[in-house]
């Protein structure tokens, strides 16, 4: 028994080493030339103690890009609507985790091995972003062209556009939908935000698991 535990000792020890060290190199490693136009979008990344979102700002531009979103009933015309925030996790823990009182043996375990993905969409008003769980970028363009690329990218696309889930969602502001990909404890909602932020020119950790890496990575490099 002793022998198993030292191993699991030395296993947690291993991934929390490998998580620092992730957040300690940057990627790229090379800041990107300054772009021209630079800092005229504004982006959001938000953090839970567990998971990441990007909140894109509200625009015409945005609803046409996103118009499948409008048409399966989320409001974002009102005039209310200021962010649209974007998510990829696993599919067990995101669909039956809505809130931590809820939680179960079987999601956890499949987003500790192996799970189907989902995208996880919000419609979200005023945020506050002096919140120690927001952080925010100004993008030229072209980077939010290309994050916005990258979003619409990761929804799974089946033979009417993208694949929602029905019956599923938090309130009348969200919905969920099929996602490419799949998740796991080294490939997770984490490193599913810090890859869109490198797609907008922000650069992060080589690899982030855990929103408090991903955190620090931000901070250093940008």
């Amino acid at each position: 028994m002793r022998t198993v535990l030292r191993y699991l000792a030395m296993l947690v020890g291993a991934v929390l080493l490998a998580a620092a060290l992730g957040a300690l190199v940057p990627r790229p490693l090379w800041p990107a030339a300054m772009a021209e136009g630079e800092g005229t979008r504004r982006i959001l990344v938000l953090k839970n103690p567990i998971h990441t979102d990007i909140a894109v700002p509200l625009d015409d531009g945005v609803r046409r890009r996103f118009a499948f979103l409008v048409d399966a009933g989320l409001p974002m015309d009102t005039p209310e609507a200021r962010y649209i925030v974007f998510g990829w996790g696993g599919r067990a823990f995101y669909l039956e985790t809505p809130t931590w009182s809820q939680l179960k043996a079987a999601p956890v375990l499949k987003a500790l091995t192996l799970d189907a993905s989902v995208m996880h969409v919000d419609v979200a008003g005023t945020i506050k972003e002096l919140h120690p769980d927001v952080a925010s970028f100004d993008i030229d363009e072209a980077h939010f062209a290309a994050l916005l690329d990258y979003i619409a990218a990761s929804f799974r696309q089946g033979s009417d556009g993208p694949m929602a889930i029905g019956n599923a969602g938090y309130s009348a502001f969200d919905r969920f939908y099929e996602a490419n990909g799949h998740f796991n404890a080294l490939v997770g909602c984490n490193t599913w935000t810090a890859a869109g932020l490198r797609v907008a020119g922000i650069r992060t950790g080589w690899w982030n698991p855990l929103p408090v890496s991903l955190w620090w990575s931000m901070g250093l490099y940008n």
